[in-house]
């Protein structure tokens, strides 16, 4: 970096031990370094100093009491981080990893994604390190509660609307929008992610897998001249994500050969049988190992790392930020894999990321990849703000045509600024552009 190196600097001495943060940063500011140098008014308003800093960051107390009648106190966050181009927008994550440089880290990578969906939605991220994992429903429900208790006051459906990530599925979702619903006393969509039966939409479930496909689809098209049909595909995570970009890979002609979850990995040569895995998954809320009792032919192994050693052509790691290194995206180039796309939020390291572009891969970067989730979401908000729902053709046809239009921008950005099918560097640059200029025309107050 050069005319952004202050800026970098000045964020690493205000985020000291938020490495995930400070990481998302450098990789945005890397990819602006050109902007910066077109633009110069972009400097002298500020807006790069301005946009790595959130608006607003709210850390509050959650407690709530177990089965046992122990009272527990859990951690939550809400982080709003820009809100030039709408009111933020941005999921909720509960999960002993939750952290504030975590929630920063999502929020600011929220601001581009959102950009990039071409709706009107800011920024924004929050959550708790609270564990979802063993918990009765009674207890989810009492802390779910517990924590909107809190939120409540600080969002809205013009102000700010989360949605569900990481532990946060359409029961919580449930859960919190009850309570929001008593203490306010308003029904809005205030909430994303919503049951179909109190305002939420048809293919919200399946939008972030889905949407994954259709960018990679396109991008494979438009670079390579390749696709899914007929090719090997390796995916980490076995949650929502995962579950639909199987879905859909398979549709487009795909063979899904490999998930996974926490505890280790699935490689089933014949194909996955999604319906196992969304039985295992969704309905018991079992282990991915069970897959292999019923299907014997599959092997199952201990750990995830090994997951990418598996010779595939297409990888879309699903599951957690930097689960893909440098070593493993060597492995995924030397076995002939040529794209990867990232379902989950930045699940790459920078040193895989390098490895990927420096050998052609075509390569999906999450906050343009993975943005169907929240386009869908934004799609939800309309149709709550219409009183009007859509049928599920309608929206994974909008969710498509958002997809296929990120590419497009994305691409476009890239080749402006002279580094051509570089989807990282045209993922920023075009999310950012939209948002550095209503910054600039609102003045320093955003």
């Amino acid at each position: 970096m050069n005319k952004l190196a202050s800026v970098m600097d000045a964020a690493e001495k205000l985020n000291a031990g938020e490495p995930e943060f400070l990481q998302a940063v450098r990789e945005v500011l890397e990819s602006l370094e050109p902007v910066a140098e077109k633009y110069p008014e972009f400097i002298d308003a500020g807006v790069f100093d301005r946009i790595i800093e959130p608006e607003r960051v709210i850390i509050f107390r959650v407690p709530w009491v177990a089965d046992n009648g122990k009272v527990m106190v859990n951690r939550g966050f809400r982080v709003q981080f820009n809100s030039a181009i709408g009111p933020y927008k941005g999921g909720l994550r509960f999960h002993p990893s939750v952290n504030l440089g975590i929630i920063k880290f999502l929020g600011f990578e929220q601001i581009f994604k959102n950009s990039l969906t071409g709706l009107p939605m800011g920024g924004g991220k929050g959550g708790c390190d609270f564990d979802p994992k063993g918990k009765s429903d009674g207890e989810i429900m009492r802390f779910c509660q517990s924590f909107m208790f809190e939120l409540a006051r600080h969002i809205g459906e013009n102000t700010d609307v989360p949605a569900g990530d990481i532990g946060v599925g359409g029961r919580e979702i449930g859960y919190m929008f009850g309570m929001y619903k008593k203490l306010r006393n308003d029904f809005t969509g205030v909430l994303t992610g919503k049951g179909l039966t109190f305002g939420g939409s048809l293919a919200r479930t399946e939008a972030t897998g889905y949407g994954l496909c259709y960018f990679m689809d396109e991008a494979m098209k438009s670079i390579k001249g390749k696709s899914f049909d007929g090719s090997t595909v390796v995916i980490s995570g076995a949650g929502n994500v995962a579950i639909y970009a199987t879905q859909k890979a398979q549709e487009l002609g795909g063979k899904v050969v490999a998930l996974c979850d926490s505890a280790g990995y699935i490689y089933d040569p014949n194909g996955i049988k999604l319906d196992t895995v969304k039985q295992i998954k969704e309905v018991e809320r079992k282990r991915i190992s069970e897959y292999v009792k019923h299907h014997p032919e599959a092997k199952y192994v201990d750990g995830c790392s090994g997951i990418w050693s598996i010779k595939c052509d297409i990888a879309l790691p699903c599951a957690t930020q930097n689960e893909l290194d440098g070593k493993a995206a060597q492995m995924l180039v030397d076995n002939g894999c040529f794209a990867v796309g990232e379902g989950a939020n930045m699940p790459s390291t920078p040193e895989a990321v390098e490895i990927f572009l420096k050998n052609n891969v075509v390569f999906g970067p999450g906050k343009a990849a993975n943005a169907g989730g929240v386009a869908t979401s934004g799609l939800e908000m309309s149709q709550n703000s219409m009183r009007y729902p859509w049928t599920f053709e309608e929206v994974d046809a909008k969710l498509k045509q958002i997809m296929v239009d990120i590419y497009k921008n994305a691409s476009e950005a890239a080749r402006e600024f002279g580094q051509e099918n570089n989807l990282v560097a045209g993922a920023n640059i075009a999310g950012f552009m939209k948002v550095a200029q209503a910054m600039k025309a609102q003045g320093v107050a955003y």
